[in-house]
């Protein structure tokens, strides 16, 4: 009697069972096209990046060409003081140019630059391996 009682308890619980079913919630994949807005203003909420592009767009072809023009001649100055005070190439040593401070040295590492910045304290380091 036991049994019997068992096997209709199995039988009725399968009868009242249903078939699990994904739905999508985003549209792209299939799900509601009402969820399109609730999903978009989410994660526009959770972009922490700006859009840069529209500096870049402010700038006309004569400011340009000015900053091109000013970076040009600074890129001269440099060689041109690097190489009437460093000679040719890099020397171990340290030199003073203008601001900067720069330490030369070899390391296992390969040739070290240390070029650090007397006005405002900041600090680089470039390796050239050997």
């Amino acid at each position: 009697m036991k049994t019997l009682t068992f096997v209709l308890f199995l039988f009725s619980i399968s009868a009242y069972s249903q078939q699990l079913v994904y739905t999508p919630k985003n549209p792209n994949f299939g799900g509601d096209t009402f969820n399109y807005q609730f999903l978009l203003s989410s994660a526009n909420a959770q972009n922490s990046f700006t859009n840069n592009q529209g500096l870049r767009d402010e700038t006309s072809e004569l400011q340009d060409f000015q900053e091109s023009l000013n970076r040009q001649l600074l890129g001269q100055l440099t060689r041109s003081v690097f190489s009437s005070e460093l000679g040719e190439g890099l020397q171990p040593g340290t030199f003073n140019v203008g601001d900067l401070l720069l330490e030369i040295f070899e390391s296992p590492e390969g040739l070290v630059v240390n070029i650090l910045d007397t006005n405002t304290g900041e600090q680089t380091q470039i390796i050239v391996p050997n």
